[in-house]
C-alpha cells in the first residue's frame, strides 16, 4: 500500500516479507535491485518501506476497474453532489484527450519521470491504491473515487494538462494526458457533461 502524501517521496508500505515466510532483510535485498526502486527499509514489524524513483510509471499498469457505478444522483451538478464531481472529473479526462489531439501534443514518448509537480503526484498517490483495493473485501469504491476525482480536478487547474495560451506541446503534456487517460481508465461516468 501507498504511505504518505507522496509530494517528496513515492513509498509503498508492504508485508510481503511476511506473507510469503522469509527473512525480511532477505527479501529486501531482492527489492532493492529492482529498477526503480530508490530505498528499502526494514522496519520492526518486518514490514518493508520501498520508495520508488519514478511514481509516474504506475501509470502504465492502470487498468479499468469492474466496479458498478455509485447510486449518485446527477443533478444538482454542484460540488456538494459526489456524483457530478466524479462524473465531471471522467468528462474532464476525456476532454483532456480530445484537446490534446487537437493542439498537437504527441502521443508517444510518454516519459512518466515528467509526472513530477505536486498535485500530479497527488493523483498518482491514489491510483496507486488500486492494487490493495482490488484485493479487500471492503475496498471503499465511493471514497476512493470521490477523492482521485477531487485529486485530479486539483492537477487540472494547478498543472493543465495541455498548452496554455502560447506554450508549445511537448513531452510534458504527453505525460499529463497519460495521467488523464489512466484517471478517465478508472472513474466512472460519461465522454462529456
Amino acid at each position: 500500500m501507498p504511505e504518505g502524501t507522496w509530494e517528496r517521496e513515492a513509498v509503498y508500505v508492504s508485508a510481503a516479507a511476511l506473507r510469503r515466510r522469509m527473512p525480511a532483510e532477505e527479501l529486501a535485498a531482492q527489492v532493492r535491485k529492482l529498477d526503480g526502486v530508490s530505498s528499502v527499509e526494514v522496519r520492526p514489524n518486518g514490514f518493508l518501506r520501498i520508495a520508488v524513483t519514478v511514481p509516474g510509471k504506475l501509470v502504465e499498469s492502470i487498468r479499468p476497474l469492474d466496479v458498478p457505478e455509485p447510486g449518485w444522483p446527477d443533478f444538482p451538478r454542484t460540488w456538494d453532489n459526489p456524483g457530478f464531481v466524479v462524473r465531471y472529473a471522467h468528462a474532464r479526462a476525456c476532454a483532456v484527450r480530445r484537446w490534446a489531439r487537437d493542439l498537437g501534443v504527441p502521443e508517444r514518448g510518454f516519459r512518466p519521470e515528467l509526472l513530477d509537480d505536486p498535485a500530479h503526484r497527488a493523483v498518482l498517490r491514489v491510483l496507486a491504491e488500486l492494487p490493495g483495493r482490488r484485493q479487500s473485501r471492503d475496498p471503499g469504491w465511493e471514497s476512493y473515487l470521490l477523492r482521485l476525482a477531487l485529486a485530479y480536478h486539483d492537477a487540472c487547474e494547478r498543472a493543465p494538462a495541455v498548452p496554455v495560451g502560447d506554450e508549445r506541446p511537448g513531452p510534458v503534456h504527453t505525460a499529463r494526458v497519460r495521467l488523464a487517460q489512466a484517471v478517465a481508465t478508472v472513474l466512472p461516468g460519461p465522454e462529456r457533461l
